[in-house]
């Protein structure tokens, strides 16, 4: 047998092999998604049945919030709020997640720079960020930019410390290729230190977006004004659970699907962390 013949047949065993792998994945992922719903109609049924025997005072069931839902919708508050708080959600994360990065990449990159400013970064972080909204109101009002401020401040955080973790740990080995092949600074900063570090800073960024949602909420109870976190107030002043519980759900629901949004791109990103696990 000719060296030629052997080749192609090398080759159909490897795509043969590679195959079963793949539609196990699929399996496994179709696997998942109906262990998920399963389990969200478990908690959702339970819910209805345990709610319905619960003065309405207190708590409210799936199919209440629901029509709450569909009145609110209909009468154009939840848009309304869900726009306004969804605009200064977007603004404060993006501020947040830009400063951070740079700021984590200059904090693990220059030993200098960590030992002057690693005291106040863990003091301001170990700090309950919530008791300082009043100051912050007293700074900037009842507007926009106090609630922008809060969501910049509570989200900046994990994503500076983050990102400082990983470029810490990127192998010295790698930085020294860089080094050896005469690469100016902002090279190794752009073709071996971000790349390495990018998980530690996608991490950062999926704490960070939780920790951008709850500081939205916290400003809006202050300010009451604007938003989901003033509906949640109206609402539970007037203890109207059902559409009290509204805000509350959509608020859930976009902490997962922007959670899940940067799990997907970070799968984009950086797709050979996803081959480690």
């Amino acid at each position: 047998m000719s060296r030629t013949e052997v080749q192609p047949r090398t080759a159909v065993i490897a795509e043969t092999d590679a195959e079963p792998a793949v539609d196990q994945q699929a399996r496994a992922r179709r696997k998942h998604r109906l262990i998920r719903l399963v389990s969200i109609l478990v908690v959702l049924g339970a819910w209805e049945v345990v709610g319905r025997r619960i003065d309405p005072l207190f708590m409210s069931y799936p199919s209440a919030v629901g029509q709450a839902a569909v009145r609110l919708t209909k009468s154009g508050e939840l848009p309304t709020a869900l726009v306004s708080s969804l605009t200064t959600l977007a603004l404060g994360f993006a501020i947040a997640a830009v400063l951070g990065v740079l700021a984590g990449l200059v904090i693990g990159r220059y030993r200098t720079v960590e030992v002057a400013t690693d005291w106040l970064v863990n003091a301001l972080y170990a700090t309950p960020l919530v008791a300082v909204v009043p100051l912050v109101i007293l700074w900037f009002g009842l507007g926009f930019s106090a609630k922008l401020f809060v969501v910049v401040l509570l989200a900046i955080f994990p994503v500076l410390i983050n990102t400082a973790s990983g470029v810490r740990n990127v192998p010295p080995a790698l930085i020294d290729v860089g080094t050896g092949f005469a690469a100016s600074e902002w090279q190794v900063f752009t073709k071996v230190i971000l790349p390495a570090s990018l998980p530690y800073t996608m991490t950062g960024l999926r704490l960070g977006v939780g920790r951008a949602i709850i500081g939205m909420v916290v400003a809006e109870f202050f300010t009451a004004i604007t938003g989901l976190g003033a509906l949640v107030v109206k609402y539970g002043n007037q203890f109207d659970t059902a559409s009290m519980l509204v805000p509350v759900l959509v608020l859930m629901v976009l902490g997962v699907a922007l959670t899940a949004g940067l799990r997907q791109a970070e799968a984009r990103i950086a797709p050979w962390k996803e081959s480690e696990r």
